[in-house]
């Protein structure tokens, strides 16, 4: 039966199909067809169109769609630049396993071999940034493909699948149906005698530890982790993407998050344990060479996808299944009568006297600025289990990361597999979407924050209640304290001042200061009781930062 569909018609069809809510995006003449067929579909289920004010944000937000929902967000540009920009948001994306589709207005196909206007090796670009990447040659192909992409972007370990769609196959009629809503493969289930073996040597080991990845930050695979702590209380070690496996229940299995130095509490423990469960653990995230250049007794590997081996990652058992499949079916099969020894208690005591006490306030900061734990302090208090914070790239980011508690899982974000500048803002923006009845709040530098601010206008078109917090110092201080370290002396990290709340005005936004250090809590009252977005502007002491960096590891506990 004929179809008679324009290609761009059969594309938001196929997008109908699979159940996509949101198209973010900048129009152009390559890609126009779609945007007037999006905006004015007929369609009651068709995607809405979000326009932005950058192409690179337009893929982070979709990207924040796809960490917080685990199904892909969709991103529309024209060609040329308008796939370019695309590029870094898409490379972050694949690096960081968060599901999305970059779609690319192209010159028409008779054009695609000549020196034309805008016309690049979209496809051939893309090879570099995303999990797959195709040309559309002919319309009837349009929705296979982008089944496809939907399919590889949410397989094995997420990311981004780009299409490539020359301006005259988005015209032309399309005589055959659609894809109909791809069906969730059947997970495959471990087997029992590798689980006895895995209950051998968990019964064996002096100190077993969970390491809990990205890949384990999914909500089934949380609740079966919840499941598995109920009946052994194993201590738990989260990564930045980690961040939320472990809730309020159980606080007392939680003994940090690890990433850029070693130096932290759950550094300390990966070193001095026996038998490392990682769970849904990614190398992008922290690699094995910083926290097992000891080369622990025993690793067993628990993912969806093949490891990556290197001579510091080299597990004694590695089972490539559905994780939350694998953690119930290890519950089910532990002795009842299993437990830690009295002596891992006892040392994980002592290693809990220490932790307790990382977020004191310990030092004065400068007059008329904040101590960065401060901040993190009275941003703890102002929000609640449901609130979901993104946090930027910069010194900030290491001070939330150690020391923000979050309790439900995909609830924290950062970006460390790039740690790219400018996420923030644009992530929150999705969360606003994802979770309107809960608040979102960003967190960024001053430097960061003008990567992507511009897109505070959408925000503020939409109406989202978002509270974006600025950490003000003056610098790439990231860069500046780590320099020092590293020669004594700063580089090229220094830049002018800009008024953050008359930039928020600008945009329609609230814009607020702290003038005092005292007014923090007072001022973010204010700013999570006001409608539309608000920028906070805060200013902050990083003159303790190379702390941050310091070597604290005990040979003993």
């Amino acid at each position: 039966m004929a179809n008679n569909k324009r290609g761009s018609q059969a594309l938001i069809q196929s997008m109908i199909n699979q159940h996509i809510q949101y198209v973010f995006g900048i129009p152009g003449a390559k890609v126009d067809q779609l945007f007037e067929d999006l905006q004015y579909s007929d369609q009651p289920n068709a995607p809405k169109l979000i326009v932005t004010r950058h192409e690179q944000n337009a893929a982070f937000i979709a990207a924040g769609i796809g960490r917080l929902t685990g199904k892909p967000g969709v991103v529309a540009t024209t060609s040329g630049p308008g796939v370019s920009n695309l590029v870094t948001a898409l490379m972050t994306a694949t690096a960081e396993g968060d599901p999305v589709i970059g779609l690319g207005g192209q010159v028409p196909r008779d054009d695609l071999a000549r020196l034309t206007h805008q016309s690049i090796p979209s496809k051939e670009l893309m090879n570099f940034a995303a999990k797959s990447s195709v040309e559309v040659q002919d319309p009837n192909n349009l929705s296979e493909v982008f089944t496809n992409a939907y399919n590889t972007s949410v397989s094995g370990k997420p990311g981004a699948a780009f299409i490539s769609l020359p301006a005259d196959v988005l015209s032309e009629t399309v005589n055959r149906p659609e894809m109909a809503q791809l069906q969730e493969a059947e997970q495959t289930q471990t087997f029992s005698n590798t689980l006895n073996k895995i209950v051998d040597m968990l019964t064996h080991a002096k100190l077993p530890v969970i390491l809990a990845g990205m890949r384990a930050s999914s909500q089934p695979v949380t609740d079966v982790l919840h499941q598995l702590l109920a009946k052994v209380s194993l201590p738990v070690v989260e990564t930045y993407q980690g961040a939320g496996v472990i809730s309020h229940e159980f606080e007392a299995n939680y003994f940090g998050r690890v990433g850029l130095f070693r130096n932290q509490i759950g550094d300390t423990l990966l070193k001095k344990s026996d038998l490392i469960i990682a769970l849904g653990y990614d190398p992008v995230e922290y690699e094995a060479r910083n926290w097992n250049i000891e080369h622990n007794d025993q690793i067993i590997h628990i993912d969806t996808i093949a490891p990556e081996l290197t001579i510091d990652y080299q597990p004694d058992v590695v089972i490539e299944s559905d994780i939350a499949g694998t953690v119930t079916a290890l519950t089910n099969t532990l002795p009842t009568d299993y437990k830690l020894s009295e002596s891992a208690h006892q040392d994980l005591a002592k290693l809990r006297e220490e932790f307790d006490g990382q977020s004191d306030v310990k030092t004065n900061p400068k007059p008329g600025t904040l101590h960065p734990l401060e901040i993190v302090n009275t941003l703890q208090k102002a929000v609640d289990d449901d609130t979901t914070v993104t946090v930027d790239i910069g010194s900030h980011y290491i001070w939330m990361a150690r020391h923000f508690r979050t309790y439900q899982p995909r609830h924290l974000l950062f970006s460390n597999g790039m740690q790219t500048l400018g996420v923030a803002l644009p992530w929150a923006i999705a969360a606003a979407l994802v979770r309107p009845n809960h608040q979102a709040v960003s967190v960024s530098g001053d430097a960061g924050f003008l990567f992507s601010g511009q897109e505070l206008e959408t925000a503020v078109r939409l109406g989202l209640n978002i509270v974006h917090v600025i950490w003000n110092d003056g610098h790439y201080d990231m860069v500046k304290f780590q320099e020092e370290m590293k020669y004594g002396v700063d580089a090229a990290v220094d830049f002018g001042h800009v008024d953050y709340v008359k930039y928020a005005e600008a945009f329609g936004a609230t814009g607020l200061r702290v003038e005092k250090p005292t007014d923090l809590n007072k001022v973010l009252d204010e700013a999570f009781n006001t409608k539309g977005p608000v920028i906070v502007d805060v200013p902050v002491d990083y003159s303790h930062n190379q702390e941050l960096g310091k070597t604290l590891l005990p040979d003993q506990f």
